[in-house]
């Protein structure tokens, strides 16, 4: 007999099952109809309690005569933080299909403003609800308040645009990320004097802007003896970061600190071993995937900054569909927790 799970929920069928009646006799039931024995009655209800089932909620999904449709549009590129979210979507098959909903992917350049607009442009008209990785730009703000014209859901996903109508952000508060990754490189630094290095893959993402924010404010505030430099914009690649930071270790031997506020890891790790300083430099990043684990196991990186991929597709999925039925939000459960991870504490 079928058992609730997180991916396959019961549904009208398998209380039928469970009960030992037909769909229609379950429909009576729910619906207070006549022409239904009591011990018919009782099975039925005793089934729908076991399996605390929500008849309201399933009742309606059926009744539908469409499936809602949910766009997530996602940077393109090796971005293996953004490929964990596509990969815990795709696990979620059985869940959305229980509920009538289909998720489609849609890749762009999210660090090129004209192209993420002219995606979102694309999808008025066609998803009850979309969720993407936005840049803050006039454009897309302009291109996201559309949707929402068009009636459209929208959920900004790891990165905000809070001046745009969008309905929800699903995401850490990236402040914080920020100041806890200065607060990592100013105490793993210890006593030492020296510069540290930022890159980024945007200063135009919100939230690459905010954790360099939080970062700058934890150095100058607690840390006035490291010289903070500018920041370098990686584009979240591999080649063009490792690039930029071998020219800066080239040009800063007195290095001793880094930050990657985004994506790009193996470019900057590269470049950092490269130039035979990952013993002396403290390195900390963004997220938990196969290579930043890699390189905190070696000890080229010392921590990571993590947010729970999978918790993120679950919460922006949820919140799409609450925002289309009309239900309240669980705040507190889609919350996305900040994590500190280092070689001593790998998941």
């Amino acid at each position: 007999m079928k058992e609730p799970d997180g991916n396959n929920p019961l549904t009208l069928r398998d209380i039928a099952r469970q009960a030992g009646v037909s769909l229609a006799t379950v429909d009576r039931v729910l619906h207070n109809r006549p022409g239904v024995r009591p011990d018919t009655v009782r099975r039925v209800k005793e089934a729908i309690e076991r399996n605390s089932f929500q008849p309201h909620v399933a009742a309606a999904e059926l009744a539908r005569g469409r499936a809602r449709r949910f766009a997530f549009v996602m940077p393109s590129g090796p971005n293996l933080f953004m490929q964990q979210i596509q990969s815990y979507l795709g696990e979620m098959s059985g869940w959305l299909s229980a509920r009538r909903l289909a998720v489609e992917m849609v890749a762009t350049d999210v660090f090129d403003a004209s192209v993420l607009a002219s995606s979102l442009e694309a999808l008025a008209g066609e998803y009850d609800g979309v969720a993407l990785v936005a840049l803050d730009h006039p454009s897309v703000r302009a291109a996201i308040n559309d949707l929402v014209d068009a009636g459209a859901k929208v959920v900004t996903l790891v990165s905000d645009v809070p001046s745009s109508r969008r309905h929800y952000y699903v995401g850490i508060d990236n402040i914080a990320a920020g100041r806890t990754a200065g607060a990592l490189v100013g105490r793993l630094v210890g006593p030492r004097s020296g510069k540290v290095a930022i890159v980024a893959g945007s200063q135009g993402l919100r939230d690459h802007a905010e954790r360099i924010f939080g970062f700058n404010q934890v150095m100058a505030s607690e840390f006035p003896g490291l010289n903070v430099l500018p920041v370098l914009e990686g584009r979240d690649e591999d080649g063009r970061s490792e690039q930029l930071m071998s020219r800066l270790f080239g040009k800063h031997p007195d290095i001793v600190g880094l930050y990657n506020v985004g994506a790009g890891t193996q470019g900057v790790a590269k470049a950092l071993i490269d130039s035979d300083r990952e013993k002396q430099v403290v390195f900390v990043g963004h997220d938990v995937t196969v290579l930043t684990r890699k390189l905190l196991l070696q000890g080229v990186m010392d921590a990571a900054i993590s947010q729970n991929p999978g918790h993120e597709a679950r919460a922006a999925v949820r919140v799409l569909l609450a925002l289309a039925r009309g239900e309240p939000i669980l705040s507190e459960q889609e919350k996305i927790r900040i994590d500190i991870v280092m070689r001593d504490n790998l998941p």
